[in-house]
């Protein structure tokens, strides 16, 4: 089994990376293969809604987005991490995100998801719940922890001084091995649930 972390911090080994860092040892712990990629310092452009993806299967904005979809494809498990800006996921992740899920047309449904949003003090619950909406919009499962998936810091390090935080992490990353394997004996032993097919409505027109 495997699990892509993705960290949306532009700080190399910053509080953000502390906190995906602690959720990857248990992964190990567990026997999950792990990949963890730092996307918040790189020139990552917004959707241009010109739907070539829809022909082409991928996005016309030839990126790491592009280089990321097959492992997004092969993983079992997609951790998203942010550092908190205006009580918000940074823009950058924003970004990646919206053109990842937009563009990749493969079946996500049972993959488990699992955000983390990481601030100095406040919109940490604002985050987790924007990050969260790619998943349900998806038909993942979302893994939680024994409270809201945040740990706090500011200066770089200080997320290792959060205790209760980096515990939650790691309560997290127990919970989410745990439904990944649950989730793949399901499969084996009952398949995917069954699907109808999808209805579009529009308000006008």
């Amino acid at each position: 089994m495997k699990v892509l972390l993705i960290n949306g911090s532009p700080r190399v080994g910053g509080n953000t990376a502390i906190a995906l860092a602690e959720m990857e040892a248990v992964f190990v712990k567990n026997g999950i293969d792990t990949e963890t990629v730092q996307v918040g310092g790189k020139d990552i452009r917004g959707c241009v809604a010109c739907f070539q993806c829809m022909k082409t299967g991928q996005c016309a904005i030839d990126d790491i987005v592009n280089e990321l979809a097959p492992k997004f494809e092969q993983c079992d498990g997609l951790v998203l991490g942010s550092p908190v800006y205006y009580a918000a996921a940074n823009s950058t992740l924003t970004a990646l995100l919206d053109r990842l899920f937009y563009s990749t047309g493969f079946d996500k449904t049972m993959k488990v998801g699992a955000s983390v949003a990481v601030a100095r003090r406040g919109g940490c619950s604002a985050t987790f719940d924007q990050l969260n909406k790619y998943f349900t919009l998806s038909g993942m499962p979302i893994a939680s922890s024994q409270y809201w998936n945040s740990v706090h810091g500011r200066a770089p390090g200080q997320a290792a001084e959060d205790a209760e935080g980096l515990q939650t992490m790691r309560v997290l990353a127990e919970n989410m091995t745990f439904l990944m394997k649950s989730i793949a004996l399901g499969k084996e032993a009952f398949g995917l649930p069954e699907k109808e097919k999808r209805v579009w409505t529009n308000f006008i027109g």
